[in-house]
């Protein structure tokens, strides 16, 4: 299922364009517009999941996909020396756009 009015469903039917990091049948992954580290990319399923409160059992395989997938395309974008990873869970937990989404963060520290 997708929402017409979701931003990321938008991205991830193509409607809205961004800066692809990668994309197969089930997620997209593209860097966020507003980054917080030198590298910083989200990966989102296409299918829409709210949050990761609403993920369910059935949700397991693609939710395990996403995470797989983390090290591989954080390598890719440069994460040579580590990443942190994120995920926002609800307005109380700081989640901006209810999509369940991965933050994938990494690059040089600034204050080395």
């Amino acid at each position: 299922m997708q929402l017409e009015d979701c931003i990321f469903c938008k991205i991830a039917r193509g409607e809205i364009p961004c800066n692809k990091v990668y994309e197969d049948d089930d997620v997209i992954a593209f860097h966020d517009i507003h980054p917080q580290a030198p590298i910083h990319f989200l990966i989102i399923p296409k299918h829409h999941i709210t949050s990761l409160a609403h993920a369910t059992s059935e949700d397991a395989v693609l939710l395990g996909k996403m995470i797989n997938l983390v090290p591989t395309l954080a390598k890719q974008a440069g994460c040579d020396n580590g990443f942190r990873t994120v995920i926002n869970t609800g307005h109380d937990g700081g989640q901006e756009v209810p999509h369940l989404h991965i933050h994938v963060l990494g690059g040089p520290r600034p204050w080395k």
